[in-house]
């Protein structure tokens, strides 16, 4: 008997490549003896509305579009409350988790791993009652990824978020902030913060913590200090680029559980949309709670790859991963 698949797709994203590998990627379903549902996402927040009420009569869920397409549909089955796969096709312009994940920029090549044996039970994120998959984060430059254009996206890929962000550096200011985590407490000014499951943002490899694992419950959190002058502030971008984290201007810990307290309401975005303004905010893990479609020889030589030795510090002291 044929096992049943939905397919969730955005035609708009990363310049519409998908319309043209679209026969190729339902022939590899058909040929795996799958029976498919195509649903094309017509908006905002369809493909969460699509996961939630149908993924409870498929084996199978593929979904093909950037990560906010992903996110969408991880959000869906989280609030489905079933445990169907998730196999993953990337189309978008920059595909931070498709990349963390090892997938193939080859749609055809993607979607034979999504409708294959192997996966990886992947963490999730939560900021208060949103749903995430790889980031969150406030300060700067944290408003291109959903101020933006899609055209320019589409057009530019991750360096319309270089050119974005470099209009904004006379914008930058800091936020007085406490933040717990790991039963210590640190009180300092930031510029930004991000709070991650994933070796790539905004397209670049290695611009978060060492030893990222997919799968361990920890979320990788870097935290910058508000620079004193604009050469601080050009260390920072140098440290940031080379992926050294320089304690003289920034923590970088992990942590399952993390919470922000700011004197002002402060705008974050999570997976590349806008997360509201919020002046308390809490974050967990939820340890392994969605199973996504993966070449597990692939991604565990990319996680292997990351594993650089690294002291993660908090106040000044060791923390135990």
């Amino acid at each position: 008997m044929k096992k049943k698949l939905l397919f969730i797709y955005n035609a708009h994203a990363g310049k519409g490549r998908i319309r043209n590998k679209l026969v190729d990627i339902l022939e590899i379903f058909a040929r795996n003896n799958f029976d498919v549902t195509v649903s094309p996402t017509l908006g905002h927040g369809e493909a969460t509305k699509v996961a939630e009420e149908r993924s409870g009569e498929f084996d199978l869920l593929v979904c093909s579009g950037g990560d906010g397409t992903l996110d969408e549909v991880v959000t869906g089955v989280i609030k489905s409350g079933c445990q169907v796969p998730i196999g993953y096709i990337p189309s978008g312009s920059t595909n931070d988790y498709g990349n963390s994940l090892g997938l193939p920029k080859n749609m055809p090549a993607a979607a034979k791993i999504a409708v294959g044996s192997q996966i990886c039970k992947c963490d999730v994120g939560q900021l208060e009652d949103i749903i995430f998959v790889y980031v969150a984060a406030f300060g700067a430059f944290t408003e291109v990824s959903y101020a933006t254009p899609q055209e320019i996206k589409n057009m530019l890929g991750h360096v319309a978020y270089i050119i974005e962000g470099m209009k904004k550096l006379h914008t930058i200011r800091a936020y007085h902030m406490k933040v717990r985590a790991n039963g210590e407490t640190i009180e300092d000014d930031f510029i930004y913060g991000m709070v991650t499951n994933s070796v790539s943002i905004g397209g670049f490899k290695n611009n978060t913590s060492a030893n990222v694992v997919l799968d361990d419950g920890l979320f990788e959190v870097t935290l910058i200090k508000n620079p004193k002058n604009p050469i601080e502030l050009q260390n920072i971008i140098a440290s940031l680029l080379i992926a050294e984290f320089d304690s003289k201007y920034m923590y970088a810990f992990k942590a399952a559980e993390i919470t922000f307290e700011a004197e002002s309401e402060i705008p974050w975005t999570v997976d590349g949309e806008f997360g509201g303004k919020r002046k308390c905010v809490k974050i967990v893990n939820h340890k392994q709670a969605i199973s996504i479609k993966v070449n597990r020889k692939k991604i565990f030589k990319l996680m292997e790859q990351e594993k650089i030795q690294q002291n993660y510090s908090l106040l000044g002291r060791d923390m135990v991963d």
